[in-house]
């Protein structure tokens, strides 16, 4: 059972997650990544959708402004890297995507569906539902978005923002 969201102020979790690029698979760690500054963690559903392609395009074509506000972008889903790294290839997606294969870290963030998607048969627990963490460099959670919709794109002009309250 996915516990409540975390929410602003409250200390992110620490986590390590396999990625899949070019290079090879590769592991990233939040606390390492705060070193260099704030991360976004973007948490969507699926690769191979609609809503979730629309998303990661989007935010590949701004990766420059999140840049600016030295911060780095992570994408998480239940995908596995392989799935993951098809996918960015095929999308030109530039978004490090990490992939939450068994859903320990969307649990931990409390954006864990319990059934996505039961209304067409598939009634998957654990996928990420699409949310947003703008995390500072102390690991604390400056802003926190989920959506039960998966369909709902996050605020990016709010998590900017928020990024920029951090300069």
């Amino acid at each position: 059972m996915s516990q409540k969201n975390l929410a602003v102020a409250q200390l992110a979790p620490d986590f390590t997650l396999s990625s899949k690029t070019a290079e090879g698979p590769k592991k990233f760690t939040l606390s390492e990544a705060l070193q260099k500054g704030p991360v976004v963690l973007l948490f969507f559903p699926m690769a191979f959708t609609g809503v979730c392609t629309e998303e990661m395009c989007a935010v590949t074509s701004e990766l420059n402004a999140y840049e600016a506000l030295n911060a780095t972008v992570f994408g998480i889903s239940g995908d596995n890297p392989f799935a993951q790294e098809a996918w960015a290839a095929k999308e030109k997606i530039n978004v490090t995507l990490l992939s939450d294969y068994e859903h320990h870290v969307a649990e931990a963030y409390g954006v864990a569906y319990e059934s996505f998607l039961p209304e067409i048969g598939l009634g998957m627990k654990g996928v990420p539902k699409r949310s947003a963490f703008v995390i500072d460099r102390a690991g604390v959670i400056q802003y926190a978005e989920s959506s039960d919709n998966p369909k709902q794109l996050p605020n990016f002009e709010k998590i900017k923002a928020a990024l920029a309250s951090l300069k």
